[in-house]
């Protein structure tokens, strides 16, 4: 470095030679080749270290993921042309018949999916696996922006968790049980309007239902008076809708013009979701959720997408059990009735002395979940079973849920159907539980007398198959909070209303729980008649 500093000098001296000249550009044109090469070579070894990595992190991969049971894949590329033309829970459902409860799926040649369906497996593997998929934070962050309750990690979620479900199931449950009389004549004055204009569906009836009982519960009686609630609803679910799609690109997609629209989409989303909590910011009770680093809002429109997906699913799979089971409907309502006459609060019947329906929508909730899968991923650690099994990190592990809640190993020989009296059993105790092979006609006949035959609910979590919110470290946490919710929104909209399938709709036949009318139920025509 003396000498470079030294020819530099010499370089500025006027009485310097010409040759000296020559001679220090050739210098310094040698010095700038050599840090030319310094530096190539130097991002050549990076290179090269960071390709060995990913080949050898790729090595393991294919060694780990070749002890895995599973069909082998048709192409280099994996099962994914195979799943493009065929539904994945229909291809896990072969391939656990064929090689066991635990299985793999090469999706890629770097990315391995792996199925369990044993209970015992899934319980172990639910509490081991922590963290979700970071396509899922990824579309979450993009849609509404940075937060502390739906990243991938689990490290960065546990402590708002905790303290979410806290404030959902203990202080929020009152609230449930006192806004959906209100919330009910909000959504029913919404649904007659659509009914004269023949556009109420199963789908768009229960996504409706369970954004204004989050909101009414959440926000309080405000905004149930809020003019901007349907505006927000449409653009809340068309954000959500699309944010997977933009979320898929590996580099951000600046040169569509589609992806500049969304994000105006998602800007004016959170500019309606300012003014909501402005509006009601006296009824708003989670501002101890957010943090300074997040951005504004993002946790709240997280919140009630993530619960008006849940809940809406439940809500629409009720819907069609109850419009194909008449007779269950009817018993309910004579349950809601009983419970109302015995209870001392006259204003809202208790969820907890209406165990017909809390058992119909367990039931719902078992035999159509809201999602088919859930997804859990171990990003950096192997997944390491009791059973010997080692999942590789950054796996994608899923459950089937369908499929194991629909097992007739643990529910029995009638797994497959409608049945919700096999989450009650009688408070006598000569009676035996309720459960597997009876039929809903001879259940109907037993409960003649709803006077002379009290039932108790059994609590469906000792089933380790029973998964509708999850298990393990990151279940759902608004599981008592959403059950709780829509008891009490089915009593009171039960208590006033029958819902029936349009005569003049196609769908007239009753839904299995694993065939695809019931997506071609959610697209039918409901009515709502008044009860005398």
């Amino acid at each position: 470095m003396n000498s470079f500093l030294c020819f530099v000098l010499q370089a500025w001296d006027p009485t310097s030679s010409c040759e000296f000249s020559r001679e220090t550009s050739r210098f310094l044109r040698e010095y700038a080749i050599w840090e030319i090469n310094a530096f190539l070579w130097i991002s050549l070894i990076s290179i090269t270290y960071f390709l060995t990595h990913r080949l050898f992190k790729l090595f393991k991969l294919w060694n780990q993921g070749s002890k895995i049971p599973g069909p082998p894949p048709p192409s280099f590329y994996g099962h994914f042309n195979t799943l493009s033309k065929q539904n994945l829970t229909e291809v896990l459902s072969d391939s656990h018949g064929e090689y066991g409860s635990i299985v793999k799926l090469w999706l890629s040649p770097n990315q391995l999916l792996v199925s369990m369906k044993e209970p015992e497996v899934i319980k172990e593997m639910l509490y081991k696996a922590k963290d979700k998929l970071p396509l899922t934070g990824k579309a979450f962050n993009l849609a509404f922006g940075q937060s502390t309750l739906f990243a991938s990690s689990f490290d960065k979620v546990e402590k708002r968790r905790e303290s979410l479900a806290s404030e959902l199931n203990v202080k929020f449950l009152d609230r449930a049980n006192l806004i959906p009389t209100r919330a009910v004549e909000r959504i029913m004055a919404e649904l007659h309007q659509n009914m004269a204009k023949g556009r109420v569906d199963c789908k768009m009836a229960s996504q409706h239902m369970a954004f204004t009982l989050l909101g009414a519960t959440i926000f309080g009686e405000m905004f149930l008076a809020w003019s901007k609630a349907t505006i927000y609803e449409d653009l809340l679910m068309m954000v959500a809708k699309d944010a997977c799609f933009w979320a898929s690109y590996s580099v951000t997609p600046f040169w569509e013009r589609g992806f500049w629209r969304y994000r105006q989409l998602c800007t004016k989303l959170k500019c309606l979701t300012r003014d909501l909590v402005q509006e009601c910011s006296r009824n708003y009770k989670f501002n101890g959720h957010l943090n300074v680093r997040d951005e504004p809002y993002g946790n709240i429109m997280g919140m009630l997408f993530h619960g008006c997906l849940t809940t809406g699913g439940l809500i629409g799979n009720m819907l069609m059990r109850l419009v194909t089971h008449p007779e269950i409907q009817q018993k309910i309502r004579s349950e809601i009735i009983m419970a109302r006459k015995g209870s001392e609060e006259k204003d809202q019947p208790l969820a907890e002395k209406m165990p017909l329906l809390l058992a119909t929508i367990y039931e719902s909730a078992r035999v159509m979940p809201a999602g088919p899968l859930l997804q859990r991923c171990s990003l950096q650690h192997d997944l390491r079973l009791k059973s010997g099994v080692i999942v590789p990190a950054g796996a994608i592990v899923v459950v089937p849920v369908q499929l194991v809640q629909t097992d007739d190993s643990s529910w029995g020989n009638d797994a497959g159907k409608f049945n919700p009296y096999r989450f009650l059993c009688k408070t006598e105790k000569t009676s035996a539980s309720l459960n597997m092979d009876t039929s809903i006609a001879g259940h109907a006949e037993e409960l003649k007398d709803q006077r002379k035959s009290s039932f108790v609910l059994n609590d469906p979590n000792e089933n380790a198959a029973f998964l509708p919110f999850g298990a393990g470290t990151r279940s759902c946490v608004y599981q008592k909070f959403v059950i709780q919710g829509i008891a009490t929104l089915f009593a009171s909209l039960l208590e006033q209303y029958e819902a029936r399938l349009n005569p003049r709709s196609k769908t007239n036949s009753k839904p299995s729980s694993t065939d695809s009318i019931s997506q071609d139920f959610l697209s039918s025509k409901l009515v709502f008649v008044r009860n005398n």
